[in-house]
């Protein structure tokens, strides 16, 4: 008896015609099951077609390069803490001076003049050049993390 593996017999199964009348067994709808815009004839449906709706290849941005959602940080430039009152730097003071917009965004201090005044500087980051500026002043450079909006919704304490 011969081994299923060693039978030299190859598959000759056609394939099925539909469309060829209701005795053929696939007549009349063809498989096809009845109306709605997969069974129709013509132009088919594209793989990036999503049912009406704008597809996702034709909704997202073409433009070259990365547009990041981050929000840059503020910059303060070392020439202008020549200027600035008192000797401890942080988000709130430079805020208060007006150097920056929100005390609530990320501060970063780079070289732009001459830095003159011993500071104690405590912002979420500066340049190499203008740390080695803040040092050579007299004063120091802390990285701190980006200080919290307080609520302003009142707290009820039962």
């Amino acid at each position: 008896m011969t081994k299923y593996h060693e039978l030299q017999i190859t598959a000759k199964k056609s394939k099925n015609r539909v469309g060829r009348g209701i005795s053929a067994g696939q007549g009349k709808t063809a498989g096809r099951g009845t109306k709605g815009q997969k069974s129709r004839t013509g132009k088919k449906i594209g793989h990036t077609f999503m049912g009406g709706q704008g597809a996702l290849v034709q909704r997202i941005p073409k433009a070259k390069g990365f547009k990041s959602l981050r929000a840059p940080a503020q910059v303060v430039y070392t020439g202008m803490l020549n200027d600035f009152k008192g000797t401890s730097v942080d988000n709130t003071s430079l805020f208060e001076a007006g150097l920056i917009a929100s005390p609530h965004h990320t501060v970063k201090i780079i070289t732009k003049g001459e830095l003159s005044k011993k500071l104690n500087i405590k912002v979420q980051a500066a340049s190499e050049s203008a740390q080695a500026m803040i040092k050579k002043a007299g004063g120091t450079f802390t990285k701190i993390a980006v200080p919290l909006k307080q609520s302003t919704k009142s707290r009820d304490t039962k």
